[in-house]
């Protein structure tokens, strides 16, 4: 691989210093992530398994009537919904009318439940995850939540703010050119070996990992 000082080169050369560090997100805070309700957990969950294969700017317009229908997203209130409460919600015109998104509704609800009650909140559970195994958190929100593989758990991880890359398509290349896969990563091998990757330009240049996410992007031009 090249250093990570060489991949950044490329990105300043693309976007210019200045614009460049305006685009880099910056990580929450462990206590932040800690403070965050569990309603919130499950709304941005909500959020972005909804967003997933769809129009964005029409979740966010219609994102109070989502507010609004799951009850401000309360995980013992939404976990407790009976199938034909979830059925009316079907024909509620306030949401996105999908079945099946409306139903990872009520499973991940009770997932928010179970880890709040191993860790004595999600985010807490959140916060303490170590940031060089994030693939590892991805692994347990597929496995234990609903709909939360793929890029929908990485988007939900960096819009509450925990420290995470994301493999964008631009990502992707850049992991390619550098040797680390061969094809965007999906394999449990594939996806330890960029996680190794993340951490390795992380100690070398010292930013979060979201940072060099969005500067492996913007290495691509």
């Amino acid at each position: 691989m090249e250093t990570f000082d060489q991949i950044e080169a490329r990105a300043v050369a693309n976007k210019g210093k200045s614009a460049l560090e305006e685009l880099l997100p910056v990580p929450i805070c462990d206590t932040d992530l800690r403070e965050l309700p569990d309603n919130r957990y499950l709304a941005e969950m909500t959020r972005n398994v909804f967003r997933s294969g769809f129009v964005w700017k029409i979740i966010e317009h219609k994102w109070q009537g989502f507010e609004e229908a799951f009850a401000g997203f309360n995980p013992k209130a939404n976990a407790h919904r009976s199938d034909e409460q979830l059925e009316q919600l079907t024909q509620d015109t306030r949401i996105v009318r999908h079945a099946k998104k409306i139903l990872s509704v009520r499973e991940n609800a009770s997932f928010v439940l179970e880890i709040a009650k191993e860790h004595g909140s999600f985010g807490n559970f959140v916060a303490d995850w170590p940031g060089d195994d994030i693939i590892g958190l991805l692994k347990t929100l597929k496995a234990r939540g609903n709909r939360l593989g793929g890029n929908t758990g990485f988007y939900f991880l960096r819009f509450v703010g925990k420290d995470t890359f994301i493999l964008s398509e631009d990502v992707v290349k850049t992991l390619i050119e550098q040797g680390v896969v061969t094809k965007a990563p999906t394999s449990q091998r594939d996806l330890k070996a960029t996680q190794e990757a993340f951490n390795q330009w992380r100690q070398e240049s010292g930013r979060p990992l979201c940072q060099i996410s969005r500067i492996l992007a913007a290495s691509q031009g």
